[in-house]
């Protein structure tokens, strides 16, 4: 985790707690009953000049006042209370919820976001250009930092997504033709696994965390596409006929060994290059061998 991490960490002040709410079925049928109960009593004092509408009045207003109260939670979303800009509480409970009128709520989603980086042009370990993207999953676990410590929490995730994923992509090389170290494109997992535990260090201090990342482009810049398009084919020519003539080479000392324990045939130094030679040439060669009739020896 890199020093302004952890001094960003470090300036949280705001920790989620569980707001006092109440249930708003509940609230519902005190509102009925309030109502049943001013209708029953103008009934009571319809007799007494101005009480019956007193009463109707007083029962709208408490309804009115009661009504204002109400709001809603769907699964996976929360509402984060405030009294005159002072925090009070996230009320996670789902369904219909009640709360004074005076206390402000702002909803806030808890489910999974996916995001899909742009394009950048990094440059890796070794200095070449590359493009990479990544795919993110996040998600808020602590209301009141992602509302109160961050001005725009989802702005703040595309910003340190992009700067999670050039960190990453300059600490390692592209690719090592040699496999002996850790690069961006033969150890996907590793590096996947670097690159969400950086974004978790980042988006700490906004109440959220990741759930998976991975790279869904990566791949060298159009400039120099080209050059290492064609050192990968150089490399990989190199490796097969690497491998092609460590085959040869066995092939002819197996049957050396076998016409020599056999008997089949006494072969002098000479003789034994030029056999050397001509089955190097057939094992090694690209196109099919000519035969060639010798009528004479070696030595004519």
């Amino acid at each position: 985790m890199s020093d302004s991490v952890v001094r960003n960490t470090a300036l949280t002040l705001s920790k989620e707690r569980t707001a006092s709410t109440s249930s708003g079925y509940v609230m519902l049928l005190v509102i009925l009953i309030a109502n049943a109960a001013a209708g029953f009593g103008t009934t009571l004092v319809r007799d007494v000049p101005g009480l019956p509408g007193v009463l109707i009045t007083g029962g709208i207003v408490v309804s009115v006042f009661l009504l204002a109260g109400f709001y809603m939670l769907q699964p996976n979303q929360a509402a984060a209370i405030t009294l005159f800009g002072s925090y009070m509480g996230t009320d996670r409970t789902t369904g219909l919820r009640w709360v004074l009128p005076w206390l402000v709520r702002k909803k806030v989603s808890l489910r999974a976001n996916n995001m899909i980086s742009e394009r950048l042009k990094v440059n890796d370990l070794r200095g070449n250009p590359i493009e990479i993207a990544a795919q993110v999953v996040w998600r808020v676990t602590d209301t009141a930092q992602a509302l109160f410590d961050i001005d725009d929490y989802k702005a703040f995730v595309i910003v340190q997504i992009e700067a999670a994923v050039r960190t990453i992509g300059a600490r390692y090389p592209y690719d090592d033709f040699e496999h002996q170290e850790v690069t961006l494109r033969g150890n996907h997992d590793q590096v996947s696994a670097e690159l969400r535990e950086e974004l978790i260090a980042r988006l700490a201090v906004a109440g959220i965390t990741v759930d998976e990342c991975g790279f869904t482009h990566l791949a060298y810049a159009q400039e120099i596409a080209g050059a290492m398009l064609r050192r990968q084919q150089a490399q990989a020519v190199v490796a097969a006929r690497k491998t092609l003539v460590e085959g040869a080479v066995g092939m002819v000392e197996m049957a050396l060994e076998m016409l020599s324990e056999k008997n089949v045939v006494e072969l002098d130094d000479e003789r034994r290059a030029a056999m050397v030679s001509n089955l190097m040439v057939v094992l090694c060669g690209e196109r099919d061998t000519q035969p060639v009739v010798n009528t004479g020896t070696l030595y004519q």
